[in-house]
């Protein structure tokens, strides 16, 4: 519990045995003032052919299979096991984010914000942490954000914290590379407190199964750019669309 507030945490894993076990560990001992911060980590096993599962349950975390390949199906499954709780984490299970910084983003709910969101670009980025497309593509696409619905965005970052009634409100639906971008775009058309803060990102452990092959890369850009595009056709106008200060 953080601030009186319980955390569960959701991480969508694929064949990541070399480094779940550090993350998981790392989230369930982390402390503030002395207190265990997370009170549930629930990763979801999107169809590892590796030891992605028992890894994680000796770390302690509860472990959901979803055999269906998709970034936001995995997120989506987490989250029908989520017990209850106030804010919900979202983590990625490669060690490429600084587990601490988890408490910049729990202070943003806890202060008042519907949705916190680690921005890599805003942080310091360990030299091969972030691919060139990833990069490029996170620029385009925070672009586009700003040009359709007015709203400063500088990273499109998995490492975020939401507050549950918030996740519940947008009812998210993508089941692939589209997820981040759904989240970000509909907490801004439903007018929710957004902020963004830096964080510092590092070398993943393992390859990663988008950056890390053209394909990827393509159709995680291919993914992120057709939601932009669906949910500008569904919600053309900017005028009730800015972000709250």
């Amino acid at each position: 519990m953080y601030k009186n507030h319980r955390v569960s945490v959701i991480i969508p894993a694929l064949n990541e045995e070399g480094a779940i076990g550090k993350v998981v560990t790392h989230l369930a001992t982390l402390e503030h003032d002395g207190l265990a911060v997370i009170d549930n980590i629930i990763v979801c096993d999107n169809g590892s052919t590796d030891n992605t599962c028992a890894v994680a349950q000796q770390a302690g975390a509860t472990v959901v299979v979803q055999k269906i390949a998709g970034y936001g199906i995995a997120c989506l499954t987490g989250i029908a096991q989520l017990p209850k709780c106030d804010i919900v984490l979202f983590v990625d299970g490669d060690d490429s984010c600084f587990i601490e910084q988890a408490l910049l983003l729990l202070d943003g709910i806890v202060s008042g914000d519907d949705l916190a969101i680690g921005s890599r670009t805003m942080g310091k980025i360990e030299s091969g942490a972030l691919t060139k497309p990833q990069m490029a593509g996170n620029r385009l696409a925070s672009f586009l954000i700003g040009l359709f619905w007015r709203v400063k965005v500088t990273d499109l970052g998995p490492f975020r914290a939401i507050r549950f009634g918030a996740l519940q409100q947008l009812a998210m639906r993508d089941k692939a590379f589209g997820w981040t971008v759904e989240m970000q775009v509909k907490a801004i058309i439903n007018q929710l407190q957004i902020s963004e803060y830096a964080v510092d990102s590092k070398v993943r452990i393992g390859q990663s199964k988008i950056s890390g092959t053209i394909i990827g890369s393509i159709k995680a850009g291919v993914g992120i750019l057709t939601m932009i595009a669906k949910l500008r056709l569904f919600y053309p106008s900017t005028s009730r669309c800015e972000q709250k200060k």
